[in-house]
């Protein structure tokens, strides 16, 4: 078994789960068996509770773990999946110890950091680097780990002793260390500073750890006279100095790599020279580089509570920009806080509230993604009929779901006091309820988490064709609230369908409009299985019904197999000649081009 580990020095919000991931694609790329652990030095025993604003996302696994938002671009990455393990924190570790401390198994020894929680982290490294094949787990080649925060934090410190004890008992030859460090460019003076970098790389060894290999981040190539500087002081050499320079999107990271032989430099210390193979990424190459190219825009206006942290929203975004450049448009996102929607800003702040109904009015879809709490839900349910009203494509994910039901009840229905007991707990008219086996006392893991099945009950609806006409799906699903089932039939004698129910038939899962171009919402979060090449259906069709491309989505679909639609391109040759006509074009039309797939990559 090999490791890969990922620190970060300097500064936070460098990249490191970017860079983590882009080793993991790359080391894949080259044919070996890659899994990944994120470390995360905070006590929560995992990111449940988190506030968006605080941390971003919560990203959702299979097995139901909330976990940090790394792990989706592992996963998107990597297309691989991972579990609730595969996310570590200092609660869970501490959590760990202190049950075998209460169950007497350190015989009565004194409980400490060293060498009983250190012990603990590097048992728990060995125990989830594995991956599942044929229904059971086997070690995986490699293993990339990536620690947060940033070296020199006190809360790391424990990790950082451990992943010293590691790397010497894992031996020479199985363990190589990347550290992602900034070399900052000051504008008065037009020069590339080493001086951080070379602090950093001081404090990571004064802490047990040597790096091999440096990734430098940076608004522009690392010179020769930079990167002779930190060869020379921080005893790495010139080829194991890779730079990780501003590109168009985060997918040319991977390749940034591949160029600067990051690979050949880890294969040197980790002894796998002659197992593997040149990385394969020309599908990769050509995502990334015929997305660069889009400039026909698709504009989606996102209704949301925490728009002014784009990162609470991360996994939306990808799976709008997958399904975006498949369909050959550039996507724009119009941030609407839902609040600026509602009468009371009209008075409050009514340049707010115009701005935001401009972005609104010219939007070619709307999005309303999940979110707790009752703030902004006035604002979301106005977004909601403005998309029924006027025939706009709408997507309603979780709380988006919710919202479209309490809307159409109030609209369609008439019954104006149509509400959620999340919002009005008394509501005479719960269309929304709290779920039986949910709980009121505990917030943490208390949800309905994780992969669930959701069964159509016709094929002839939108989201059937768009799933490839299949009987039932798996989605991930994060909510403690639902659909009232003693209201559906009242909802659905009014015109609201019902396409998608658990296997009981009386949790509703996807609601749809039948007489709208494209009106649905999902109680689970599709945006969490969305992959680049491979966009999640309903993503796919929502930015195909916002550019005019629908039909041509649906019919697709409709004929998938194994992942590859018709009229598949699996001549690579015909990629690279789709990047050379591209490339020379100063306009890209999407009706010039072949619209198909290169063995799973849309473009």
């Amino acid at each position: 078994m090999k490791y890969v580990l990922v620190t970060g020095g300097v500064v936070s919000g460098l990249g490191k789960g970017v860079t983590a991931s882009s080793i993991g694609l790359l080391l894949k790329a080259c044919g070996l068996r890659v899994t990944a652990i994120k470390i995360d030095p905070y006590l929560n025993t995992d990111a449940g509770t988190m506030s968006p604003f605080e941390h971003g996302e919560v990203f959702v696994l299979d097995d139901g773990g909330e976990v940090d938002l790394d792990l989706g671009n592992y996963e998107r990455f990597m297309d691989i999946k991972l579990t609730r393990d595969n996310n570590i924190t200092t609660g869970k570790i501490y959590q760990s110890v202190i049950d075998k401390e209460r169950r007497g198994d350190y015989l009565g020894k004194t409980v400490q950091v060293v060498p009983h929680i250190t012990d603990a982290i590097q048992d728990w490294i060995e125990r989830v680097a594995h991956i599942p094949v044929d229904g059971k787990t086997s070690p995986a080649d490699v293993c990339v780990i990536e620690l947060g925060g940033t070296i020199g934090d006190i809360e790391s410190m424990p990790f950082i002793q451990a992943l010293g004890q590691f790397s010497y008992r894992v031996g020479a030859g199985n363990f190589c260390l990347v550290h992602v460090s900034l070399v900052p460019v000051l504008n008065v003076v037009g020069e590339q500073k080493t001086k951080p970098t070379q602090h950093s790389v001081r404090a990571l060894r004064g802490q047990g750890l040597t790096p091999h290999i440096l990734a430098c981040r940076s608004t522009m190539v690392l010179d020769e006279n930079a990167k002779g500087k930190l060869s020379q002081f921080c005893l790495i050499p010139a080829e194991n100095i890779v730079t990780l320079y501003d590109v168009p999107n985060i997918w040319h990271i991977p390749l940034l790599l591949r160029d600067q032989k990051a690979h050949e430099a880890m294969f040197k210390v980790l002894n796998l020279h002659g197992v593997t193979k040149e990385p394969n990424l020309e599908e990769w190459t050509c995502r990334a580089e015929s997305s660069d190219l889009l400039h026909e825009p698709v504009r989606i206006a996102l209704v949301g509570k925490y728009t002014c942290l784009s990162d609470s929203y991360l996994s939306v975004l990808k799976a709008l920009l997958h399904a975006s450049v498949d369909c050959q448009k550039k996507l724009v996102v119009d941030w609407i806080p839902a609040s600026n929607l509602e009468s009371a800003t009209a008075k409050e702040n009514p340049d707010a509230f115009k701005a935001a109904w401009k972005l609104l009015k010219g939007a070619d879809g709307v999005l309303v993604p999940g979110g707790f709490g009752d703030r902004g839900v006035q604002g979301k349910i106005i977004a909601a009929k403005y998309a029924r009203e006027n025939r706009i494509p709408f997507l309603g994910i979780c709380l988006g779901m919710q919202i479209a039901v309490i809307e159409f009840a109030r609209s369609v229905l008439g019954v104006q006091d149509a509400n959620s007991t999340e919002f009005e707990p008394h509501t005479k008219s719960p269309y929304i309820i709290f779920m039986p086996e949910g709980s009121k006392t505990h917030m943490g893991g208390t949800m309905r988490l994780g992969s669930r099945r959701t069964y159509f009950q016709t094929k002839e609806c939108k989201s059937a064709k768009l799933y490839g006409c299949k009987s039932f799906i798996d989605e991930r699903h994060r909510h403690r609230y639902e659909v009232n089932p003693d209201l559906v039939a009242r909802l659905e004698n009014a015109g609201l369908s019902f396409t998608g129910k658990d296997e009981t038939g009386q949790r509703m899962e996807i609601v749809e409009l039948p007489n709208h171009p494209y009106f649905i919402g999902a109680q689970f979060h599709p945006e969490f299985k969305s992959r680049p090449g491979k966009p999640s259906p309903l993503f796919l069709g929502f930015i195909g019904a916002a550019c005019g491309q629908l039909d041509a989505v649906l019919q697709r679909s409709s004929i998938v197999d194994n992942g590859l639609s018709k009229g598949v391109i699996n001549d690579i040759s015909a990629v690279k000649t789709y990047r050379t006509r591209t490339a020379t074009r100063t306009t890209y039309r999407s009706a010039e081009y072949v619209y198909g797939s290169c063995n799973g990559l849309h473009f």
